[in-house]
């Protein structure tokens, strides 16, 4: 059985393969999925998934459910489907079985078919185009970013703890990723987080909202990394903050250029590969937020 951490590396690696269209050649799939099993292993312990009339050996074990609890037709029904489209190397966008061919396949109702891919299509994890068939989704952050939204919203007599919570988390992430990101922008030039840097402050100053140069200042920022988690994660946590933000009321002139500036100051932090001068500039940049939620 895979480990969660194997586990983990292959959801990541679809992820970063989000929005890529890559045609899987039906031979490549019959040589993974036929791929040999280990002396001893018994058939039990596999799945037959037919495929544009190929027929395809997915051995269980690939995903692990997060429950312990004994398992409904529509739970096996999306686990199979989550290690086919591990086990056979699919990308967004490639297609997968019919529901006819699922129920056949899994042994399972129409109605469980129907159920798992629900789940899945709110997962982000399998795409519905009604006339066309099923498809691997784009397993973006979405599910993640409404939830938190929802979460945010569901304080009484606490409007701001959700954004605060998601402030915070965004700091520790940040302070976390400063080695990572001076080492990676140490004597580095780029005119695009320059003109971004600009922008911010042209805009501050006129007293004019900077929300997507300011996103795209931290989703450049973090490019450079190996572990583009870290970008994807960044960009969910800014989905939110972009929607609750505006709840909190016009930000003050001097909260605007404060902020503003800051993102100057971690920029040549980074190019000078100065880790303490990189925090410090980051705990500038979340000062009058901080402040405005607390």
């Amino acid at each position: 059985m895979a480990s969660n951490e194997q586990i983990h590396t292959a959801v990541i690696t679809m992820i970063d393969r989000a929005g890529s269209m890559v045609d899987t050649k039906e031979s490549d799939i019959m040589a993974k999925a036929s791929a040999p099993t280990e002396p001893g292993a018994s058939s039990n312990k596999e799945t037959s998934i037919t495929l544009n009339g190929s027929m395809l050996t997915i051995p269980h074990g690939t995903y692990s459910t997060l429950t312990t609890a004994p398992a409904t037709q529509a739970e096996t029904a999306i686990t199979a489907i989550k290690n086919f489209i591990l086990q056979s190397g699919l990308q967004v966008g490639d297609a997968l079985p019919t529901e006819s061919q699922l129920c056949t396949d899994l042994g399972v109702s129409r109605s469980s078919v129907r159920e798992a891919v629900r789940t899945l299509v709110a997962l982000d994890i399998v795409e519905v185009r009604h006339g066309h068939g099923m498809f691997v989704g784009k397993i973006s952050m979405r599910p993640m970013v409404e939830s938190l939204l929802f979460r945010g919203l569901l304080n009484p007599g606490d409007d701001h703890r959700g954004l605060r919570d998601i402030v915070e988390v965004r700091i520790t992430l940040d302070n976390a990723l400063a080695e990572s990101v001076t080492q990676a922008w140490k004597n580095r030039q780029d005119t695009e987080l320059d003109a971004f840097v600009n922008e911010l402050e042209e805009l501050a100053a006129r007293g004019e909202p900077f929300t997507d140069a300011d996103r795209s200042f931290h989703m450049r920022l973090l490019e450079p990394l190996e572990n583009h988690l870290f970008l994807h994660l960044t960009e969910a946590f800014w989905a939110v903050h972009t929607l609750t933000v505006p709840l909190l009321g016009a930000p003050k002139p001097e909260d605007m250029l404060t902020t503003a500036r800051a993102h100057r100051a971690m920029l040549q932090a980074a190019r000078a590969g100065d880790v303490q001068a990189y925090r410090e500039a980051t705990t500038q940049h979340y000062a009058p937020l901080l402040a405005t939620l607390t």
